[in-house]
């Protein structure tokens, strides 16, 4: 900063500091503002759910929580079938929960196993060739 030497000099530099200060206070001002429409509820809940619907492992895991569920479920009434005697009624759950299981700590096999499967189903079956 140069020396200030006389009042006219003095009076242009405090208008200057004081032009300055006014637009710092503006853009303070501007700040506080969308900090504080960030934090009202429906903003806060906004970005939740945006982070939760771009996590992929959220959604991994809730695919794998479902199909999981979907397994016990096919297998306890595979089980029991259409009579439900009381063994059947007794091993059903205790079936269940292993599928479920089994499924929630290997998801990853229980995927490949599924992709391989779904290759043969969907295979083009070649045409024999003629001899």
């Amino acid at each position: 900063m140069e020396n200030i030497t006389t009042s006219v000099e003095l009076k242009k530099a405090i208008q200057v500091l004081e032009v300055d200060q006014y637009v710092q206070g503006q853009d303070l001002k501007a700040q506080l503002f969308i900090i504080a429409d960030s934090f009202k509820a429906i903003n806060i809940l906004k970005s939740s759910v945006k982070d939760i619907v771009s996590s992929p492992f959220l959604i991994d895991t809730l695919i794998g929580s479902a199909v999981s569920m979907a397994t016990g479920y096919f297998s306890n009434k595979l089980l029991i079938g259409v009579s439900g005697k009381i063994i059947k009624k007794f091993l059903g759950p205790l079936l269940k929960f292993g599928v479920k299981k089994v499924v929630t700590h290997s998801p990853i096999s229980i995927k490949s196993i599924g992709q391989s499967i779904l290759h043969l189903f969907s295979r083009n079956k070649q045409s024999p060739t003629q001899l």
